[in-house]
């Protein structure tokens, strides 16, 4: 039996991560689950909503991405949306279950007249009772003090995978810029969401490593989204075969296990995952998803389906945990 971890270490080794990774399944998924039962009700869920404020045209060339402008996809650029159509979406979010809601735009950082809007939508937001999460891209000094002051709860910058691997995937910015926004962010007092993508041709220590990565930050990111490639259309990786799904369910387990105290989310992907998948990382210690039809440009399971699936495995949204309790 392997050792219970420490809770909120900063120091794990590859050594340790690796041998964590590669027990024996049923090894691993018990140490996942008792670890997510000492901090969380295994039997809760996080529903999340994204919306997509501003989308295509980006000037990055992440080679999973169909908002990118370099990287062949054919999807049209778009403006940043209304202040107040972004306000109605997120009254449909939290009239469906998300008490996160998670708002996104496709450019490499905002421009400073975009600033006000992107305030008043994070206010906006506050006033429904909702926590607030941006993913904007890199941002410096003065706009991640704008964010905080208008009320931002979250924000979200991948590292999307190991350094080692990172090139492969990106070139215009660098790891160490991702690395440099997170710790702008963390600085300001705004929590993080950080994760990242996996079933990109990458190797299992590059998995690793990327987990390595965001455990072994000065604090671990309270939110860990944790992507399955979907390999769109006119993209560098539309080719790419789909990663093993026990694969997949390791990397969520030693998500969990590295970090105890993080909602880990179970985010893109989940429409080539079977029921069967998605309990077996739940189980592993998943508690966040998305919910809604679309996830900025990729496809998302129905609310029916959900719902189903959530009643066959006793799942609740931990918005509704606490009414029923509070009664």
């Amino acid at each position: 039996m392997m050792p219970q971890p420490l809770s909120l270490r900063h120091d794990w080794t590859r050594a340790e991560a690796e041998a964590i990774y590669a027990a024996p399944l049923m090894d691993l998924l018990f140490q996942a689950q008792t670890v997510h039962r000492a901090h969380f009700d295994p039997n809760q869920l996080q529903l999340s909503k994204l919306l997509s404020i501003k989308t295509g045209g980006c000037a990055e060339d992440c080679t999973y991405c169909s908002q990118s402008a370099v990287n062949g996809s054919q999807l049209s650029a778009s403006k940043l949306m209304e202040v107040e159509r972004v306000l109605a979406e997120a009254r449909k979010a939290k009239a469906g279950g998300a008490t996160r809601y998670c708002m996104g735009a496709a450019w490499r950082s905002p421009k400073d007249r975009d600033m006000t809007a992107l305030a008043a939508m994070i206010g906006g937001v506050k006033a429904m009772g909702m926590e607030t999460c941006m993913t904007l891209g890199m941002l410096d000094d003065t706009q991640v003090l704008r964010l905080r002051d208008a009320g931002l709860d979250y924000y979200n910058h991948n590292i999307d995978t190991s350094e080692r691997y990172y090139s492969e995937v990106i070139t215009t910015r660098t790891f160490a810029d991702r690395l440099e926004t997170l710790a702008r962010v963390r600085d300001a007092g705004i929590k993080v969401c950080a994760g990242g993508i996996v079933g990109m041709g990458e190797t299992r220590m590059d998995r690793i490593d990327m987990l390595l990565t965001l455990a072994n930050l000065p604090a671990h990111p309270e939110s860990v989204p944790v992507n399955m490639l979907i390999p769109m259309p006119d993209t560098p990786l539309a080719g790419t075969p789909p990663l093993d799904p026990i694969e997949f369910v390791r990397t969520i387990a030693l998500a969990r296990i590295l970090m105890p105290q993080s909602h880990v989310r179970l985010s893109a992907g989940r429409t080539a995952m079977s029921d069967e998948m998605q309990a077996m990382c739940v189980f592993a210690g998943a508690n966040s998803i998305f919910v809604g039809d679309t996830l900025l440009t990729a496809d998302n399971p129905c609310e029916d389906k959900d719902d189903a699936l959530f009643a066959k495995l006793g799942l609740v949204a931990m918005d509704e945990a606490k009414a029923v309790a509070a009664e």
